[in-house]
């Protein structure tokens, strides 16, 4: 990146924290699939900073606004945005820099006792007052008073129909949408306060083995959907499902809401990077259906 790109965040961050931040040191991290991401260091103080295209200021701001949402329930720690911009026909977004440890059993007992505080921070409705992205993919999010509707024609019927527009229809997916209330028996989710993205990947410890996240794709609805994906991709201690499943008990009806809830970020991982997505979204689905 040219000088006054890195000039311009130098007084974004300035103004942002009232505080001069010449910029002394840059170095590479790992930004995911999506960005590049950078440590920013001036003599006294460092940021994490990541970047994209221009047109990419929208899912930084997304960003911005859903970790001060999840800040705002007092329950687990998430990096302090600072600033976001554009600058030399890049987008970025400037985060506090928080440098790793490695965790203890200690360590996921308190992260699960964290979540399950954030899930008892509830509103009236599911959904958010705004629409933000899972990976790339737009989340919709218009407010509902009903869950299984909600879940129904803002996730399930959206990644359906953008998984046929890539060339990938779901066998009985119609059958599917129609039996969902069937997985709802005796239990009625209230509107949580969640994670939205919550995967290994979006979870870290201080060095004091402390727990945060971030990258949220953050609204309001059944908290079983944070859980189910963290069991999705694995790399979560068992600590730390005991430690929440004793603060929060779970309903024993998770068991098959999980492969539901995951069938959405399944179908959505397909719409992002194809196979092999298509055939385990068939197969998740052809599971679901034996419950009915």
């Amino acid at each position: 990146m040219s000088g006054a790109f890195y000039k311009s965040v130098e007084a974004k961050v300035s103004s942002a924290t009232s505080r001069s931040f010449p910029i002394v040191n840059r170095t590479s991290l790992h930004g995911g699939c999506i960005n590049k991401a950078e440590r920013l260091e001036s003599d006294d103080r460092s940021y994490f900073m990541k970047r994209n295209n221009e047109s990419f200021l929208i899912h930084f701001e997304e960003e911005q606004v859903a970790l001060d949402e999840l800040s705002g329930a007092g329950a687990i720690r998430v990096p302090r945005p600072i600033c976001s911009g554009i600058a030399d026909n890049q987008s970025y977004l400037v985060l506090e820099f928080i440098s790793l440890g490695q965790p203890t059993e200690t360590s996921w007992e308190l992260l699960g006792q964290q979540l399950a505080q954030l899930h008892h921070s509830v509103l009236p409705n599911f959904g958010w007052h705004r629409d933000n992205t899972v990976g790339t993919t737009k989340q919709i999010n218009n407010v509902s008073d009903d869950w299984i509707s909600f879940f129904r024609n803002r996730r399930l019927l959206h990644q359906m129909d953008l998984a046929q527009k890539n060339g990938f229809k779901l066998k009985n997916g119609p059958q599917l949408l129609e039996s969902l209330s069937s997985f709802f028996d005796g239990y009625s989710p209230s509107p949580s306060r969640l994670h939205g993205d919550l995967w290994s990947g979006n979870v870290g410890f201080d060095t004091s083995g402390a727990p945060f996240v971030f990258d949220p794709c953050c609204y309001y609805g059944d908290r079983e959907t944070d859980l189910a994906l963290s069991e999705f991709f694995g790399g979560f201690h068992p600590k730390f499902y005991a430690a929440y499943n004793e603060a929060y008990p779970l309903d024993q009806g998770y068991v098959k809401r999980k492969i539901l809830y995951n069938l959405y970020h399944c179908l959505n991982h397909f719409n992002l990077f194809g196979s092999p997505y298509d055939s385990r979204s068939q197969l998740m689905t052809n599971q679901l259906l034996k419950f009915v």
